[in-house]
């Protein structure tokens, strides 16, 4: 029997599965651009739809092609009623990512033409899932409390009203605009697990909404998209800035996971905490300080001390649970949020995998037996 010498990476950590243009990152210099542009940049100068917008088709627009986009996805906010029937049936302890990814695949059966070779089929597939999304979203938090949904508000922006349906007030302008910022900051981030997992679903031919969902269910994971969510509870559970060296100490001593610190790519600090961190002061200035601040502070403090030299700092969800408690979002929507932003690189992938598309199939290396007989039932 022949034997194949086949390196195992596991996680296929280093192992590249695509060529992209969508992002790049550098981890040892804390660079992230979309595009070529930093996202410094466009956290300063851009809005998440014009992102969005250069993620997916890879140039940004001009001011007449913005203002169509916006108003395609101000058309397309609200969901079929039927959608909002099957939510509703929904058990209220339900975490929201699973109703999340079970009403993105359900867009599929409304939308289910698949043609995947039109430009104007991609347009408003791309314009549905990014105004349906939220909406849902929203839908979901309100109606497991035994509300009906806010609908959509045509007036508001994209950032704005999702506050709005929310929290059924439109919010102060400067939270809406720290939103929009947190949108662009998570709306991309390489081959990360849950773009892989839209990748390889995207790679069978099936249509965006089954992606999208797929890509759903492997961020709600607390690995990936679930871990702003742990942080919350990690600061809640410290309680104090006097428990923090304690916590960390006992972590590092039994080999615990800290969650919001580590990255597979940033051996840095990662450059869209920093622009968080940032964004976090403003909303505290404005609406008051949060309780978890200065723990926070400290917690990243002592972790820098202790792990510093391993490369491990601070990433993308440490502060933005805190951002997110300020804007009046509960904690398990926050990984929903996360979707929102997410899916504009999502179909950016999505869109590129379909220019130069090949099914994914990987191998394996085998380590069970071989030639092995069959025992009777009754000799077992």
């Amino acid at each position: 029997m022949s034997v194949v010498c086949i390196e195992f990476k596991p996680g296929l950590e280093g192992v590249p599965a695509t060529q992209s243009s969508v992002s790049y990152v550098d981890g040892q210099l804390g660079i992230l651009e979309y595009r070529g542009l930093n996202i410094k940049e466009l956290a300063k100068k851009s809005s998440f739809l014009e992102t969005a917008f250069l993620l997916i088709w890879g140039v940004l627009p001009q001011k007449e092609e913005l203002e169509s986009f916006e108003d395609d996805i101000r058309y397309h906010r609200r969901t079929k009623y039927r959608i909002r029937d099957m939510m509703k049936c929904f058990p209220e302890t339900g975490h929201p990512m699973d109703a999340l990814q079970t009403s993105a695949a359900a867009l599929g059966l409304f939308y289910s033409r698949r043609a995947l070779d039109n430009p104007e089929y991609i347009r408003t597939a791309v314009v549905r899932l990014l105004a349906k999304i939220p909406t849902m979203v929203a839908a979901f938090q309100l109606m497991r409390k035994g509300n009906d949904p806010v609908q959509p508000k045509d007036d508001l922006d994209y950032a704005a009203n999702f506050l709005y349906m929310l929290n059924e007030k439109e919010p102060d302008p400067l939270a809406a605009h720290i939103f929009d910022v947190c949108l662009t900051l998570h709306a991309e981030h390489t081959i990360n697990a849950s773009t892989f997992s839209a990748m390889v679903t995207a790679s069978t031919l099936t249509d965006p909404y089954a992606v999208v969902a797929s890509a759903v269910g492997t961020l709600a994971g607390p690995l990936h998209g679930g871990a702003n969510e742990d942080v919350i509870n990690m600061l809640s559970e410290i309680g104090s800035v006097d428990n923090v060296r304690p916590y960390v100490e006992k972590c590092l001593e039994t080999k615990a996971k800290i969650m919001g610190f580590g990255h597979r790519v940033y051996k840095v600090k990662d450059p869209r905490t920093i622009i968080l961190q940032e964004l976090a002061e403003k909303l505290f200035d404005k609406f008051g300080w949060d309780k978890y601040y200065e723990i926070a502070l400290e917690m990243e403090k002592v972790v820098e001390e202790k792990l510093g030299h391993k490369g491990i700092y601070s990433n993308v969800d440490f502060y933005s649970g805190l951002v997110y408690r300020k804007l009046g979002i509960p904690n398990d929507l926050f990984t929903p949020v996360f979707v929102i932003a997410r899916v504009a690189g999502w179909l950016a992938h999505w869109k590129e995998q379909l220019a130069t598309n090949r099914i994914f199939r990987p191998t394996q290396i085998y380590e069970g037996e071989h030639n092995v007989s069959y025992t009777p039932i009754e000799e077992r």
